[in-house]
């Protein structure tokens, strides 16, 4: 995200949500059910916030070649509490 960009979103909101919220749209979205790879980010700080990855989710991140656990696919994640991310470049 942008540096100093804060944004809120109700709790158990999917993270899609987040182009709701800014003019411009922040993080690049695919096909929103997990098999693209377009919205894959870095989770820097509150990743148990985001909800817990199925074993798809992981397997895809591992073939897309993001095997550190700090990588997940924004259309699969839950917001369930403060959260900080990078958009990961392709």
């Amino acid at each position: 995200m942008p540096e100093g960009v804060e944004i809120h979103l109700p709790q158990g909101s999917p993270l899609t949500d987040i182009e709701y919220e800014t003019p411009e749209p922040l993080i690049p979205f695919g096909c929103r059910s997990g098999a693209c790879g377009a919205c894959v980010i870095e989770v820097l700080d509150g990743f148990d916030s985001l909800g817990e990855a199925d074993p798809e989710e992981t397997d895809f991140l591992e073939d897309l070649g993001r095997t550190d656990s700090n990588y997940r696919l924004a259309c699969q994640c839950r917001l369930l509490d403060s959260a900080t991310v990078r958009i990961v470049e392709s």
